[in-house]
């Protein structure tokens, strides 16, 4: 016997089948939920091991190692929770294909191991674990941002302009004031990269900066888009209740009249 599609046997089967997929989504969600914090610590961590033999490039041997090795542990605890959230996804594939940044952080180290690489993928991955808390409110999220692109970006290209004997990026400085002109698309040109790879992070800073101005000027109007729209909002109900204040007195003052209207007749009958 062929069940119809919408008998309760069929609808209780399609429950039971969204159960085990609803389960692992709340999994993820809370994995995700409880890993962020560690995860933006980390990537604090990440930072501080990428600042310092650039801060202090004749420290000891042992000191740039242990930067090192911190670096790569830092980026394989977030492959590795790139690895747990798609494996604990509904649809491992979908999971991949929404979010291809994190992927390509996870592998670009992996074809190119330079440190700049495991920078790059580290940022991804720390501002897509970033967005996904809803406490995290947009100004905020953007701040950090234009903060750790200005920091991230001064020590990048001060990596690689430092020892070219045509580049006038010699100090933090000089990279932070490049990085801070850059960003802002002002671009004095009093510092400039000559290196391949310092052109290249320039061209990135610049397209950065260029998105996260974008963004913070689509906040601002959207904040006075949203309290026009309050105060458009509060004077429609103001005029809607002035008019039904309207409609009630009216209509009081026509059963007035009309209530005047009987008492005279009413003392002719009697």
């Amino acid at each position: 016997m062929v069940q119809h599609p919408d008998t309760p046997e069929t609808a209780q089967a399609a429950v039971a089948a969204l159960v085990p997929e609803a389960e692992a989504e709340g999994t993820r969600l809370r994995w995700e939920e409880r890993t962020q914090g560690p995860l933006l610590w980390l990537a604090v961590l990440f930072g501080l091991a990428y600042a310092v033999p650039i801060l202090h490039p004749d420290g000891p041997r042992a000191l740039r190692t242990a930067c090192s090795v911190t670096e790569w542990l830092v980026w394989g605890c977030f492959a590795l929770d790139y690895g747990v959230r798609a494996a604990l996804s509904r649809s491992r594939w979908l999971f991949v294909r929404r979010h291809p940044f994190a992927l390509l952080a996870v592998v670009l180290p992996i074809l190119q191991p330079l440190r700049l690489m495991r920078l790059v993928s580290a940022l991804l991955l720390v501002g897509q674990r970033a967005r996904m808390a809803s406490q995290i409110q947009v100004t905020t999220y953007v701040a950090g941002s234009c903060f750790g692109l200005l920091l991230f970006g001064s020590l990048a290209v001060l990596e690689v302009e430092r020892d070219s004997p045509t580049s006038n990026i010699h100090s933090m400085g000089d990279a932070l004031w490049w990085a801070f002109t850059t960003m802002t698309t002002v671009g004095y040109g009093d510092t400039t990269p000559t290196t391949g790879l310092g052109r290249l992070l320039a061209v990135g800073l610049m397209l950065s900066g260029i998105a996260l101005l974008g963004v913070v000027t689509a906040n601002i109007a959207a904040w006075f888009i949203a309290r026009f729209e309050r105060e458009d909002d509060e004077t429609a109900a103001h005029t809607r209740a002035i008019a039904e204040l309207t409609a009630e007195v009216r209509s009081l003052r026509a059963q007035v009249a009309e209530l005047a209207a009987r008492v005279p007749g009413a003392e002719r009958e009697r």
